[in-house]
């Protein structure tokens, strides 16, 4: 189930965020913007069913709502606008993100109650981790 995922989830670390931006192609203004940010990445379910991940910078707050395992149109921070799968498998929310040929995985997990987010493109790895906020 999502429920260890649901909650607000502070940013505490990044490695190698900026080089997963470059590889799938946001421009320099926008990098610079993604590694100052701090984001608030707030999950939660409504009465539906539909999960809702926000993200909440000083910069820019987005969201993005979804059903686990359909296929949906998502529009990222960044502005791009992907075909969006999320499903739960081995207690992993896994997102894959398809746009102009490309396409990327993003894995958040629970580890010793810290959130973590690898994203993937080709072989570039980041790793975001998040506290739970109190």
């Amino acid at each position: 189930m999502v429920d260890p995922f649901v909650g607000t989830w502070t940013l505490t670390a990044s490695e190698n965020f900026d080089d997963y931006m470059k590889a799938i192609g946001v421009g320099l203004a926008t990098r610079q913007m993604g590694n100052l940010a701090k984001p608030n990445l707030v999950i939660s379910v409504d009465e539906d069913g539909l999960l809702l991940m926000k993200s909440e910078t000083t910069f820019k707050t987005t969201a993005f709502k979804f059903k686990l395992d359909e296929e949906c149109d998502e529009t990222t921070a960044d502005g791009r606008t992907t075909k969006t799968l999320v499903t739960l498998k081995d207690g992993k929310l896994v997102q894959r993100q398809t746009w102009d040929g490309k396409t990327t995985t993003l894995e958040r997990e629970i580890q010793d109650g810290k959130l973590t987010a690898k994203c993937v493109f080709d072989d570039v790895v980041a790793v975001r981790t998040y506290a739970k906020k109190t």
